[in-house]
C-alpha cells in the first residue's frame, strides 16, 4: 500500500499534529446540477407507474367532458369546460399524488434519505415537482384536442398549454408538496390532495356564469383558475393576449410563492 502525501491532493488541507487546522470540504451543490439530479432520479422511479397515471387522470378528464357536452352545447361555456378539464389533468397528478408521496415518505422516514443528500432543500421540492409534473403533458395535450374535437372549438392556439401547463404545475405541485409535508398523517396528507383535486375539478370545469357570489370568489383563489382562465380566452376569434398574459403571470406567482412555502415545508420536515 502507497500512501500519498496530503499536499499532493488538490483542495486538501492537511490537520496538524496539535488539532488545530480542520480539512476543508468540498463546495457545496448548486442548484440546478442538484435540481437535475433530483429530477431524472424521481423520473426513472415513477417511470412504471407513469402509463396509469396518464391513464386515469385523462380518462377522467375525458369523462367529465362527454358528460357535460349533455348540459353545455357551446360557446363561452364550451371553453371554460375544455380549458378546466385540461387542466384537471395537472392537479391530478401535481397536486394529489404529489402531496399523497410527501405525505408517505415524511411517515417513512424517507426524508431523512434525502437530508444526508449535498442537494439544496429547494432541488428536492422543486425535483419532484417538476418531475410528476412532466406526467401530465400527454394527458393535457390529448384531453385539449379531444374536448376541442367535441365542442367544435378551434385547435390553432394549442400551443399555450405549452405554457400554461408548467406554470398551473408549478402551482399545483408547490400546493400538493406542501400539504404532504405540513400534514400530520400521511392519511390527512391524501384527504388533502384528494380536496384539492375535487375543488380543481369542480371549480375548473363548472362555467363560472353559472356559480353563485360566494362560490366565484372561492374559484378566484385557486391557483389552477388562472390557467384555466388563461387557455380558455385563446378560443375566441381575436383573443386578447394581455389577458392571456396577466393570468400567466398571476399563476406564475402564486406558483413561486406556493414552492417557496414547500421548501420551507420540507426544511421544517427534514429537521423534525
Amino acid at each position: 500500500m502507497s500512501v500519498v502525501p496530503a499536499g499532493v491532493l488538490p483542495g486538501a488541507t492537511a490537520v496538524q499534529d496539535g488539532g488545530g487546522e480542520a480539512a476543508v470540504l468540498g463546495p457545496r451543490a448548486r442548484l440546478w446540477p442538484s435540481l437535475a439530479a433530483v429530477y431524472r432520479a424521481q423520473l426513472s422511479r415513477a417511470r412504471v407507474a407513469r402509463i396509469p397515471l396518464l391513464f386515469v387522470a385523462t380518462f377522467q378528464s375525458v369523462g367529465i367532458m362527454i358528460m357535460m357536452r349533455g348540459v353545455v352545447s357551446g360557446g363561452s361555456e364550451a371553453r371554460f369546460v375544455v380549458s378546466g378539464a385540461s387542466v384537471v389533468v395537472v392537479a391530478y397528478v401535481a397536486l394529489n399524488l404529489l402531496a399523497q408521496y410527501f405525505g408517505q415518505l415524511r411517515a417513512s422516514g424517507g426524508l431523512d434519505h434525502y437530508a444526508t443528500l449535498p442537494v439544496p432543500p429547494a432541488a428536492v421540492v422543486l425535483g419532484a415537482a417538476a418531475a410528476y409534473a412532466s406526467f401530465t403533458v400527454p394527458g393535457t395535450l390529448v384531453t385539449a384536442v379531444f374536448g376541442c374535437v367535441l365542442f367544435g372549438l378551434p385547435l390553432g392556439n394549442l400551443w399555450v398549454l405549452v405554457v400554461v401547463i408548467p406554470l398551473a404545475g408549478a402551482a399545483l405541485s408547490g400546493l400538493g408538496a406542501a400539504c404532504g409535508l405540513l400534514a400530520p398523517r400521511p392519511e390527512l396528507a391524501t384527504l388533502l390532495g384528494q380536496l384539492g383535486m375535487s375543488a380543481a375539478l369542480l371549480l375548473g370545469v363548472l362555467p363560472p356564469d353559472r356559480m353563485p357570489g360566494a362560490v366565484r370568489l372561492l374559484r378566484d383563489l385557486l391557483p389552477s383558475t388562472y390557467g384555466v382562465e388563461a387557455y380558455a380566452h385563446t378560443f375566441a376569434a381575436r383573443p386578447d393576449w394581455a389577458l392571456v398574459a396577466g393570468d400567466m403571470a398571476v399563476c406564475a406567482g402564486v406558483g413561486v410563492v406556493s414552492l417557496a412555502v414547500a421548501t420551507w415545508a420540507y426544511r421544517r420536515a427534514a429537521v423534525r
